[in-house]
């Protein structure tokens, strides 16, 4: 790999503490008495309970909310058998994505053995701690008798991703490219490079789906698998062992609708391409190099539609699209196993969700450009927000249907909208907004571009693709902090330096646009010379204005107010919009929360308090969130008659009146905002469901002093402030933002280019 990434990837998981995962606790542990319900003598109450009836563990422990990662490393990625602990940072890193895809905690187990009987004995006796268990890294063949004879002895969802979750996004992206293509799974022909343990599985699925057993050909490194090659092969290969004189790729592919590809890069040659039947699909998954390049296919096969591993060409075939999603809705339906039809429902929902139109929130998740189904769009990508929402519900009614659900859930609208509580209970929050800025990467200014914090938040701009920076600065200073620092990034190669020690063309040209927006505040020319080489502030913000760059960063050394008062004037309000907010997220254990406005009016009126909940719901969509609205009080629903409340109850008539597309209500205290059960007892007829996500203060003082008790108590992320209502994008940066808030910041602005 490359010796930056590599480098990189070290310090990732060396800094700041080794490792991906940590583990914490659910509970109070703040007394005595939280001490004696936690372990003795509380506790014996809940084993009791157990050893009584064993389904109560999924009430009373994390069981039901558990799976374990487990490998013993003799198939690890691209690097084989690297043995069972070298294995356990891919093991916590498939962790780390079950969390943050789906809110699953998970055990990762490094088992050390290569004996097939050793490994099955060690899991099978986890049982009683898990509710599944995900078996990771496996060679074939032993990787089918493990995983067939653990379903056999457990009593839990078992499962080996890498045949099954692979199968399941092959299958769905199969079905939606037959369908393009005119073409049905029945009429199909299929064949294979490649007959291993994730090459049958996606055939076996295939085959569930309505492939018939005849039209599949597979191949491996020694050729056609044919009846009568090898009489000890597997079952699940010797099931497509045909009698056939053909014994390699090329004899076989004349007429096959289906190539699929899992074996080794440049496997399928270019000149074989005209074998192939009609608008072929075109399956070549080995990674990092494919059996063939996406454009040398499409130059010898336009009608073909391609799929690799790869997330630099389109149709990438993911596994992170399935397994979070499979286990959630086999954990949450107290499944016995996965079955066949749960995968085939995964399958048919995934490719379902490609042909789905696309709202605002799933727009802002591909970088405001909405997708549609076709040829470069056949499943949907990773951070798809409505992943979660249709395959899990997809899952647990397969699961119930198909008598494996022990706990089959009857209302799969409401079991919805509790995935959509939980779905931003992590830090998935800024996944779109950072999809929406690499699909851009537009030209962003950094005012303080000597800052460290600044310097080192433009390393990670580059690294993931999020902007092109342009710094205002003087090189001298910024050649020795990027030595002293160790920053890879280039002056002038990577990043483009306005030096005001230099002087130039670009600088020189920003004085007389800037001295006709200030002139009526007594700035002269010599003046507006002045500040343009000397306030970075406003150098970035006249960036901004005259085209040079698409958005900017200014401010975090000093006052924030100060900084608006230079950019003002400058960078003009949206048309229709009669005053600029802003608004902070905060992203907690709990969920994420918006709070507005934290930085910029003092006492909005009712109508400014409606515009601001107007212009915070419209960007919460941007995150892919969709915005539930609580306007604070010390209040609750008209128990007081004070302007403050009088206030916020006249902002919610405005938004009811101006058809707010989203629920709101209030006025009403900040418990009952967060608590549906309280907010039910206060008022049953609220508009909200389960707990608000965007608090609206009546005043400055209530929402930052909110925002930052909470950060400090809780320990939440912060991500803002987000002006809201200027023309363009521009953030002001407050003293505390961390190199990290930065990045968020440019994604952020980044994103904003695409509206």
């Amino acid at each position: 790999m490359d010796e930056d990434i590599r480098k990189a990837a070290l310090d990732y998981h060396r800094l700041p503490r080794p490792g991906k995962l940590a583990i914490e606790a659910t509970k109070r542990m703040a007394t005595q008495r939280d001490l004696a319900l936690a372990y003795s003598p509380g506790v014996a109450a809940p084993c009791i309970e157990i050893a009584a009836d064993p389904d109560k563990a999924l009430d009373y422990t994390a069981r039901g909310n558990l799976v374990a990662v487990i490998s013993n490393g003799t198939a690890v990625l691209g690097l084989g058998a690297i043995g069972a602990l070298a294995s356990k940072p891919v093991m916590e890193g498939k962790a780390v994505l079950f969390k943050k895809f789906a809110d699953i905690d998970v055990f990762d187990i490094e088992v050390d053995t290569t004996d097939p009987e050793k490994f099955i004995e060690a899991v099978a006796l986890l049982e009683p701690t898990f509710g599944g268990i995900n078996l990771e890294d496996i060679k074939a063949p032993e990787c089918f008798e493990i995983e067939r004879r653990l379903r056999e002895r457990m009593n839990i969802p078992v499962f080996h991703d890498d045949q099954h979750g692979t199968a399941i996004v092959v299958a769905a992206a199969v079905r939606n490219a037959l369908v393009l293509q005119g073409k049905t799974l029945a009429e199909a022909k299929l064949v294979t490079s490649g007959a291993g343990a994730a090459a049958l599985a996606c055939v076996d699925l295939l085959v569930t789906m309505g492939l018939p057993v005849e039209s599949v050909t597979l191949t491996d490194k020694d050729g056609v698998v044919h009846a009568g090659r090898d009489p000890s092969m597997p079952p699940n290969m010797a099931r497509y062992a045909r009698p056939t004189d053909a014994r390699s790729l090329p004899e076989v592919l004349p007429g096959a609708d289906i190539f699929l590809g899992l074996s080794a890069p440049g496997v399928l040659k270019a000149e074989w391409l005209p074998l192939l039947a009609e608008k072929p699909v075109i399956f070549a998954l080995a990674n990092p190099d494919p059996e063939i390049l996406p454009d040398v296919v499409k130059a010898g096969r336009p009608d073909a539609i391609v799929a690799t591993g790869r997330s630099d060409f389109p149709n990438q075939v993911n596994n992170v699209l399935c397994f979070p999603f499979i286990f959630r809705g086999a954990l949450d339906a107290g499944a016995t196993e996965i079955n066949e039809a749960m995968k085939a429902a995964a399958a048919e929902a995934i490719a379902a969700l490609a042909r789905l139109p696309a709202d605002e929130a799933v727009a802002s998740a591909y970088g405001g450009r909405p997708p549609s189904f076709g040829a470069d769009y056949i499943i949907p990508a990773p951070f798809d927000p409505r992943l979660i929402l249709e395959v899990a519900p997809a899952v647990a009614k397969a699961a119930a249907d198909s008598g494996v659900a022990r706990r089959p859930i009857a209302d799969i609208a409401a079991y919805r909208k509790t995935l959509e509580q939980r779905s931003w209970r992590s830090s998935q929050l800024m996944m779109p907004i950072f999809s929406a800025a690499s699909a851009a990467r537009p030209r962003i200014a950094y005012g303080e571009g000597e800052d460290e914090r600044v310097l080192r938040a433009i390393q990670t701009v580059l690294d993931e693709g999020l902007a092109q920076p342009v710094i205002v600065a003087r090189r001298a200073i910024v050649e020795q902090r990027i030595a002293e620092l160790g920053l890879r990034w280039k002056l002038d190669q990577d990043v483009e330096i306005v030096d005001p020690a230099a002087g130039g063309p670009v600088l020189a040209g920003l004085v007389e646009p800037y001295q006709r927006l200030a002139a009526r505040r007594g700035v002269t020319v010599e003046e507006a010379e002045r500040q343009i080489y000397r306030r970075p502030s406003i150098t970035a913000a006249m960036l901004l204005k005259t085209g040079h760059v698409d958005g900017a960063l200014v401010g975090g050394k000093s006052e924030w107010w100060g900084q608006m008062r230079l950019i003002l004037p400058i960078i003009k309000r949206a048309e229709g919009v009669k005053r600029v907010y802003a608004m902070s997220a905060l992203i907690l254990d709990a969920g994420a929360l918006f709070f507005a406005d934290t930085h910029m009016v003092p006492d909005p009126n009712a109508e400014q308090v409606a515009e601001l909940t107007l212009l915070a719901a419209s960007e919460m969509r941007r995150f892919g969130v969709e915005p539930q609205a609580a306007l604070l009080s010390h209040s609750n629903f008209g128990a007081s008659d004070t302007p403050s409340a009088r206030k916020m109850r006249a902002a919610l008539k405005l938004l009811q009146r101006g058809g707010a597309d989203f629920p709101v209500d209030g006025e009403m205290h900040a418990d009952a905002a967060l608590s549906d059960a309280l907010r039910k007892r206060l008022v049953p007829d609220s508009p909200l469901t389960g707990s608000a996500n965007l608090l609206v203060m009546p005043n400055l003082d209530a929402a930052n002093i909110t925002l930052t008790a909470l950060r400090a108590a809780a320990g939440g992320l912060a991500i803002g402030p987000i002006l809201l209502g200027l023309e363009q994008p521009l953030h002001v940066l407050v003293p505390t933002t961390t190199a990290r808030g930065i990045v968020n910041l440019t994604a952020i602005a980044a994103a904003d280019t695409v509206r």
